[in-house]
């Protein structure tokens, strides 16, 4: 890859699933300097004989932002994943504070599709106010609007497979979901190559209902999977019944709630142009996953 931007390219969130498939593309376009930042460096130590710089940071340790941010010019600042409204933000204010007391050039941010303080999604209004942080930090920067992940799918597919139904409180609405691996090959591509301000919609190549998600499940199965869509509450109410704490319910059905009410209804084209590569269908990616479909519940 020719028009890859100058380093140092620092990755926050190295050890995380997201975090080090950014490292592991950024090595293999040959980028470099490459910095790899987690609260536990010694999780991405092994990178280190790939040509990788390890360094500790934490957006809840503002100080240790500023050695961890040193030096850098392009930087990818991967959400963090507490589920509590507000705490995103306050962590996130911190690594956009550090990015800019650096002189951070460029940052690329995973936020979410469609963040709005009104959708059903706690933490939505986190990335909005997240973004707003990083358009007025002064650096040029590249957010990526990353729909939900395809990979959702293998937790609950199984038990859809197993219990022969397909519950959720999605209503008809439709989801541009995008699989991880897609996700990671877009901030790659942003952290190496994208100049100015722009923001863009990750997403797979088109929106599918879970209702299609349900025929797709059926096809892998080889028998029937109906969709039955329920009432938020009572897909709450089922879950804490199968044990599951009701905060977590709750967030899990935040996600139904929004597809319902239309908010992740996105598919584009951003991916392809910013990768040169569309993203996996949501068949492909259940398709190729079908061990993990049909493995015995336990």
């Amino acid at each position: 890859m020719s028009n890859i931007q100058n380093g140092p390219l620092v990755v926050t969130g190295a050890s995380g699933q997201l975090g080090r498939q950014v490292v592991e593309l950024l090595v293999e376009a040959g980028a470099s300097p490459i910095v790899a930042v987690s609260r536990n460096p010694e999780k991405v130590a092994d990178l280190q004989a790939k040509g990788v710089e390890a360094r500790q940071g934490d957006f809840n340790d503002p100080v240790s932002l500023e050695a961890a941010f040193a030096g850098g010019k392009r930087l990818l600042i991967i959400s963090t994943d507490d589920l509590e409204p507000g705490k995103r933000l306050v962590a996130h204010s911190n690594a956009v504070a550090a990015a800019k007391a650096a002189g951070v050039d460029h940052i690329v941010y995973t936020s979410l599709t469609n963040p709005a303080s009104d959708s059903p999604i706690g933490f939505s209004s986190d990335h909005e106010e997240t973004e707003k942080l990083i358009a007025a930090s002064g650096a040029d920067y590249t957010i990526l609007r990353n729909n939900l992940y395809t990979d959702l799918l293998l937790m609950g597919g199984p038990q859809s497979i197993a219990m022969g139904s397909h519950y959720a409180a999605a209503a008809e609405g439709k989801t541009g979901y995008v699989t991880r691996a897609d996700c990671a090959r877009a901030a790659a591509a942003a952290l190496m190559t994208s100049t100015g301000k722009q923001t863009l919609d990750i997403t797979g190549p088109q929106a599918v209902s879970q209702a299609e998600v349900a025929a797709i499940l059926s096809e892998v199965a080889g028998k029937d999977i109906p969709y039955i869509a329920l009432p938020a509450e009572d897909l709450v109410q089922a879950m804490i019944g199968n044990g599951l704490p009701e905060f977590m319910a709750r967030v899990f059905v935040s996600f139904d709630e929004a597809i319902a009410q239309g908010y992740l209804d996105v598919a584009g084209d951003d991916l392809n142009t910013l990768t040169g590569q569309p993203g996996q269908t949501v068949r492909d990616f259940l398709l190729a996953n079908r061990g993990a479909l049909l493995a015995p519940q336990s």
